[in-house]
């Protein structure tokens, strides 16, 4: 909540109170630290007498706790700008991040750029991002390219990849065992690797799509940004089960989400849907989700968010904080049988440390997540700033010794939750880094560009005027 002292909360058992003299919000607390608000408006306290009682309460909880009462960006508004906090002028942040976009969307195709114009049909101009190094155009990067659009205004990029990814990437036929989900690996002339889904793709497709209608208000079309969200949303927690054909055989396949841990799953394909990908779960959108998703399933959306958050803390390291690539939905590793690997920390689990303290940084929901970003920064710190490298076992033996971008990347989004003062360190690290160019500009391009937005307050919750 805000600062003044009418408006701290009270916390009584496993319920939470907040008495604000105009609207009454009930926070109801189902396990530590984590906490859904409920709003009731226009209530207000009838009585002096209540009055006193309450600030009575609030002041004995004080006196008692080590609460803060931070409000969340969300809540207040206020998005933490990490580099003007370490000194840097808003015009120097500006051109950091427009010198960045400008490389990575329109900068020289052989050597800089990771997005490309391909044409039009008829709804209008096409364009994708690709992993210029593996050749393919994957629905991680299309979604991550229409955040960094939404997020930065630029409307007519966002359009371009949206159409290209429905065009493309999107199964509209019912029969389909990815029926309302997107390839998650095609050529760049449109044709599919692989026609399952990778649910980071539609989980940021939908926010993407959410923000979008917001920020711009909805189309026609493909261009009903909030309608084409709520259909992606739906299916990944209600799609049935199909069987039918894929370029790789019959496959059966479901929703995205598992409806007993509620927690995200790796793939719809059910031969593998008992696991997850650590790096996909995303409690901060599924917060959104909860308040502005389908009316339907938003109590899901919350729960949804509860069980990530319990997540994390099972699988990541309780001393270094790292987290395995692939996991069961108890939190233990998960050595895929195609890539062993996967039970350590590799380059899906980079961006774990993104997702929950993100989710922090929008909600200050569950404490866990600074300690967790606390512990993390000290890792890594302790390995060296400049020369840690990018694989580890979870016990933090490191396997990999490339010193990588878009892991410096993540790591300085870890700062948006951390409480000491090596934060500011990442914070540099980010800030000193040269945008990347050449063949592996890809994934550490997208991962700079998001880190940057996250670290100078840019990356913003989006929500409709319900």
């Amino acid at each position: 909540m805000a600062g003044t002292f009418d408006e701290h909360m009270i916390r009584l058992g496993q319920c939470s109170v907040t008495f604000c003299w105009v609207n009454m919000y009930i926070f109801l607390n189902f396990q530590p630290g984590v906490m859904i608000p409920l709003k009731m408006n226009s209530i207000v306290a009838k009585s002096q007498r209540n009055r006193a009682l309450a600030m009575a309460a609030v002041a004995i909880f004080l006196a008692f706790s080590n609460s803060s009462f931070a409000a969340g960006a969300v809540e207040s508004g206020q998005y933490r700008n990490l580099f003007a906090e370490a000194g840097h002028t808003q015009a120097d942040i500006n051109a950091r991040i427009n010198v960045a976009y400008e490389k990575l969307f329109h900068g020289d195709p052989t050597s800089e750029a990771v997005y490309f114009p391909a044409g039009q049909n008829q709804n209008g101009p096409l364009a994708y991002i690709a992993d210029v190094h593996n050749g393919d155009v994957r629905s991680e990067g299309m979604s991550y390219g229409m955040m960094i659009s939404v997020q930065l205004g630029h409307k007519a990029e966002f359009n371009a990849l949206w159409n290209w990814a429905r065009t493309y990437m999107y199964h509209s036929t019912p029969a389909s065992p990815s029926y309302e989900f997107f390839s998650w690996s095609m050529t760049t002339n449109g044709t599919p690797n692989d026609e399952m889904p990778a649910a980071d793709g539609e989980q940021y497709f939908a926010a993407a799509l959410c923000f979008a209608s917001a920020r711009w208000g909805d189309g026609t079309g493909i261009y009903k940004y909030r309608a084409e969200a709520n259909r992606i949303l739906s299916a990944m927690v209600h799609r049935a089960v199909i069987t039918g054909p894929t370029i790789k055989g019959t496959v059966t396949a479901g929703a995205l989400f598992d409806p007993d841990s509620k927690l995200v799953r790796f793939t719809s394909d059910v031969k593998n849907a008992n696991h997850t990908d650590p790096s996909y779960q995303l409690p901060a959108f599924y917060q959104y989700w909860s308040f502005h998703g389908p009316a339907a399933d938003r109590a899901f959306w919350a729960e949804a968010a509860r069980a990530s958050r319990d997540f994390f803390h099972r699988a990541a390291n309780p001393s270094t904080a790292l987290a395995p690539d692939y996991a069961n939905f108890d939190g233990s590793p998960w050595g895929a049988p195609w890539s062993p690997p996967s039970a350590t920390f590799q380059y899906d689990s980079w961006r774990t440390a993104m997702n929950w303290s993100v989710d922090y940084a929008w909600w200050a929901a569950d404490k866990r997540e600074q300690e967790r970003s606390d512990r993390l920064q000290a890792f890594f710190e302790a390995q060296g700033m400049e020369i840690y490298g990018n694989r580890f076992a979870l016990d933090g033996r490191q396997l990999g010794a490339d010193h990588s971008l878009g892991l410096v990347s993540m790591n300085a989004v870890a700062s948006l939750a951390t409480t000491g003062p090596r934060a500011q360190k990442f914070v540099e690290a980010l800030w000193t880094a040269s945008v990347p160019s050449g063949p592996y500009r890809y994934y550490d391009g997208v991962l700079y560009m998001l880190a940057l937005l996250h670290c100078s307050g840019n990356f913003r919750a989006w929500a409709p005027n319900e």
